[in-house]
């Protein structure tokens, strides 16, 4: 029997676009998922992978390596396996969650790779996801670029992409208006981080970084060194700032629910 249920939030965005019209290879880190992931089976939680349309994520191709499980060849190898042939990826409808019942989960966890950026941070349903979240204080965890996820949850939140992408700060910040995660301390992946995804893997910009958006609508973003772990709690919600806060958000994910649920 398991000590909770957690939903586990994937993109289905392949590509992004970026500055230029050109549209560049995305998808969801494979350690940012599949780490936290085990780490909330082997602590007795039940998980449950959900996307917008029901299908998988795409494998970020800039996280399928040894060098995102610290050059572990054994634990990369147990990750792919698990993508690839574990019950738990075969995945499900964001709207299967909704009607199956909402409140029959305690967590929910959202991983990085730019493609949150793509479909998740505008998709209605994941927004009554959050909504449910935020209003019953459930533990919620987002890492990397999973915490602009959280726009979702804006009563507007594809004019509100839409203004950042059109470079519209007045509007941005106009649709932001009545953002349940307004206040929060957060972090997420920083501009910095950002440059060197721009420069060695998209070699093109992207519209917008994730401080300044989530900043803009009222979010305490902080954020720690490049590329070193780092994860805020406030509240119900969960940030860390990359790909090598897998570990430290997981712990601290499995921490909250326990506490939660009165596993402690």
């Amino acid at each position: 029997m398991s000590k909770g249920k957690v939903v586990v939030i994937g993109s289905n965005a392949n590509r992004i676009e970026t500055k230029g019209g050109y549209w560049g290879d995305t998808g969801n880190y494979l350690n940012e998922t599949v780490v936290p992931m085990l780490a909330l089976i082997d602590a007795g939680y039940e998980v449950v992978l959900a996307t917008p349309n029901g299908a998988p994520p795409t494998i970020d191709k800039a996280s399928d390596s040894p060098a995102h499980f610290g050059g572990d060849e054994q634990a990369y190898e147990h990750a792919k396996r698990f993508w690839a042939e574990d019950p738990s990826m075969k995945g499900r409808t964001l709207r299967s969650i909704l009607d199956e019942g909402i409140n029959s989960y305690d967590g929910a966890f959202i991983p990085g790779g730019q493609a949150p950026i793509v479909d998740l941070m505008q998709d209605q349903e994941l927004g009554e996801i959050l909504r449910h979240f935020h209003a019953h204080q459930k533990p919620t965890a987002m890492l990397c670029h999973g915490p602009i996820s959280s726009s979702a949850a804006m009563p507007y939140a594809r004019e509100f992409r839409a203004a950042l992408i059109a470079g519209d700060e007045a509007k941005a910040k106009e649709w932001s208006e009545g953002w349940q995660y307004a206040g929060y301390r957060m972090t997420v992946f920083q501009k910095s981080e950002e440059k060197v995804i721009e420069d060695t893997i998209l070699h093109a910009k992207i519209y917008f970084d994730m401080p300044y958006a989530l900043g803009l609508a009222g979010a305490v973003v902080d954020t720690g060194p490049d590329f070193e772990p780092y994860v805020i709690e406030d509240r119900e919600l969960i940030t860390g700032q990359n790909p090598r806060s897998d570990h430290p958000i997981a712990k601290a994910l499995i921490a909250a629910l326990d506490r939660k649920l009165g596993h402690a």
